[in-house]
């Protein structure tokens, strides 16, 4: 058996500093919103107790799909590179980013030079999708994150990384590996509402149905969600985690990780899905599990 954990949307607090130079454009209408909501809504003691359980369950690998900061300033990529170095050794932790990673042009270039090191193909080699492989699992990394407008949480991947997506699917499928799409966005139509979608969640849906895959994981909506869309041969179940820090004070889910089991081979995976939940007394704890397995489409 190999074991996955999946956790995302930490959006790690406190704001990192910052010059009042950075804070143009959707940078001021975020940090708004920050004073206002999100550093209510986002606790670390919890994500604490989050983190502590995933590292009890000793998982193989430990995947984050994005949304580490919460206005890509360039000092919040520091603080998230402090964090990831707590789930493990780099070569055990993959990393995709979000929109919030990606918040503006400027978050590019920090994004990139602090957080490479979680989001390179075996070998080092830079850029999107990446490739990896763990044990009898193909992980493959894409990245849905782009700045955008105020107000717009859309996310976009791009015909070139649905080519050598399909590419690197075709490869895992020959090694014989398990494959595993990590994605910000859930990447699929109906998936998110207009202003938080992925815009060209059709065309993922139409790479799946090319030439499948056996499990793709995201974040962004910050609540738990199971669908299946058509693959090569059987159908592809997409996990949706809640935000790992999400408190009682936030809206929406509480504060989840996802511990997937994977067994079998390629021609016939045996995943299951155990959903591990904060609670309000002060524990996180086992709330469901699910095969995935022989689903239908929802």
């Amino acid at each position: 058996m190999f074991t996955l954990a999946h956790l995302s949307d930490p959006h790690l607090g406190p704001l990192a500093r910052f010059s009042l130079r950075e804070l143009i454009g959707k940078r001021a209408t975020g940090y708004v919103n920050w004073r206002r909501k999100r550093r209510h809504a986002h606790d670390m003691e919890i994500l604490g107790l989050i983190v502590a359980d995933i590292l009890a369950q000793k998982p193989d690998h430990i995947a984050c799909t994005g949304d580490v900061s919460h206005i890509g300033l360039p000092n919040e990529f520091k603080t998230a590179l402090t964090f990831l170095d707590t789930l493990g050794p780099r070569d055990r932790v993959s990393f995709v980013p979000g929109n919030h990673d990606a918040y503006a042009r400027s978050s590019l270039k920090a994004l990139a030079g602090e957080l490479g090191p979680w989001c390179a193909s075996d070998g080092g080699g830079a850029g999107y999708p990446w490739y990896r492989r763990r044990g009898p699992v193909a992980l493959i990394g894409m990245n849905s994150g782009i700045p955008t407008l105020p107000l717009m949480a859309t996310g976009r991947i791009g015909p070139a990384q649905i080519v050598m997506a399909e590419k690197l699917l075709a490869q895992a499928n020959a090694e014989g590996l398990i494959r595993v799409i990590l994605i910000h966005h859930p990447p699929y139509v109906g998936g998110a509402r207009r202003t938080r979608e992925l815009l060209d969640a059709p065309a993922f849906e139409a790479l799946l149905a090319r030439v499948g895959a056996d499990l793709v994981l995201h974040g962004h909506n910050h609540r738990f969600s199971l669908a299946w869309r058509p693959g090569a041969g059987r159908d592809v179940p997409i996990v949706g985690v809640p935000s790992a820090s999400i408190g009682p004070r936030g809206h929406g889910e509480m504060a989840s990780w996802h511990l997937l089991k994977i067994e079998g081979t390629a021609e016939a995976p045996a995943i299951t899905l155990e959903r591990r939940c904060f609670d309000l007394d002060g524990t996180v704890k086992l709330q469901q599990s699910i095969p995935l397995t022989g689903g239908g489409i929802v």
